[in-house]
């Protein structure tokens, strides 16, 4: 019977166990989202995971969501980034990267002026977006035009190249919680006509052009793909999230990935439904679950057959060594959120380890 420290096979991966670090934004990256030193201490205290899965990284320029968010375009960012995957790798590690473009979470002040982008006029509600000058609403996007698509799917696809030249184990594409490519996929985000809109199969689209042309630099074995059906966060909602989960997990078995990542849950508990029963009934490769776990209920959905893995986020956040301290039965760190974006090491590498 399988647990949460069981080894797992992912493609050509074998990992160590089945205790996966999410991703998570950090904000610590040096001017130009250029990652640092700093960074590379966070994760290498943490690659006692089975994986690691790195934060959401910029694949283009001028596609800021956050301040200081790590980007992986310039030849300055992959450099930044090999001192992570080095120090997780002489750590015993294995990290994947997380790309991502943010959409309409976009900011002008964060970008140099430029409007955001998204598959339709349709703006976040109901919240604030950290800038420079401080927290601000979001402002409306522009609708990208159909021929303006293949620029973003190459934009992934050089990412992935550039993750690979920065040392990483393979990729996961950020498919979830209201960016661009969760946009796309869910219809109260995505109101247009054309090859991109209408249908679920229109509106899975660019999420399966951007898993091709990546699969394409990495073999689809070492990409996996992140997914949030029935997340509100950013002001989304799908009129049918059960119908679109099940598409998905059929329509993704043709993808051959390392795994899916699917979130059960919403952040605001505005939306509620089981999307995790039809996925796995309907998806045959591995399927990492997050949101919410403890170390009993992981091992119970894994020893049950419902998840080969579950990926902990906060949790991983406060214990670089959550994997002995689940083994261990050992107290947990507390997170203190007041410091997750803040810039500076507090909060950050100094949360204590058992010894």
């Amino acid at each position: 019977m399988s647990d949460l420290f069981t080894p797992l096979p992912l493609g050509p991966l074998t990992l160590e166990n089945r205790i996966l670090m999410a991703p998570l934004t950090r904000s610590r990256a040096d001017e130009g989202h250029v990652p640092n030193a700093m960074i590379a201490e966070y994760y290498s205290q943490r690659a006692s995971a089975g994986l690691i899965i790195a934060e959401a990284t910029m694949v283009m320029e001028g596609n800021s969501a956050f301040v200081a968010e790590p980007g992986i375009y310039s030849d300055a960012q992959v450099e930044g980034w090999k001192l992570t995957t080095d120090a997780v790798h002489a750590a015993g590690g294995k990290i994947f990267l997380q790309i991502w473009h943010g959409g309409r979470a976009c900011h002008p002040l964060l970008n140099g002026g430029a409007q955001p982008v998204a598959p339709s006029e349709l703006k976040i509600e109901n919240d604030e977006v950290h800038t420079p000058e401080g927290k601000k609403p979001y402002t409306m996007p522009r609708a990208l035009e159909d021929d303006e698509i293949p620029a973003i799917i190459a934009g992934f696809k050089k990412a992935a190249e550039n993750a690979k030249a920065a040392g990483f184990d393979g990729v996961e594409v950020h498919g979830a919680n209201g960016y661009l490519l969760d946009e796309f996929l869910r219809d109260g985000a995505n109101k247009r006509t054309g090859p991109y809109g209408g249908s679920i199969e229109n509106r899975a689209r660019l999420l399966l052009e951007v898993i091709e042309a990546v699969s394409e630099v990495w073999g689809s074995d070492r990409v996996g793909v992140r997914l949030s059906p029935i997340n509100s966060f950013n002001s989304m909602i799908d009129s049918d999230p059960i119908g679109l989960t099940t598409w998905l997990a059929k329509r993704l078995n043709d993808c051959n990935l390392a795994y899916a990542h699917v979130m059960r849950a919403d952040f605001l508990g505005e939306q509620e439904g089981d999307v995790l029963t039809p996925f796995r009934e309907h998806y045959a490769g591995k399927l990492i679950v997050n949101m919410g776990y403890n170390k009993e209920e992981g091992n119970k959905v894994i020893s049950e057959g419902k998840a080969d893995a579950v990926a902990f986020g906060v949790p991983f956040l406060a214990n670089p060594d959550l994997p002995a301290r689940f083994k261990s039965g050992a107290d947990l760190n507390e997170a203190d959120p007041s410091t997750f974006y803040s810039p500076g090491s507090e909060g950050y590498t100094d949360y204590p380890t058992l010894d």
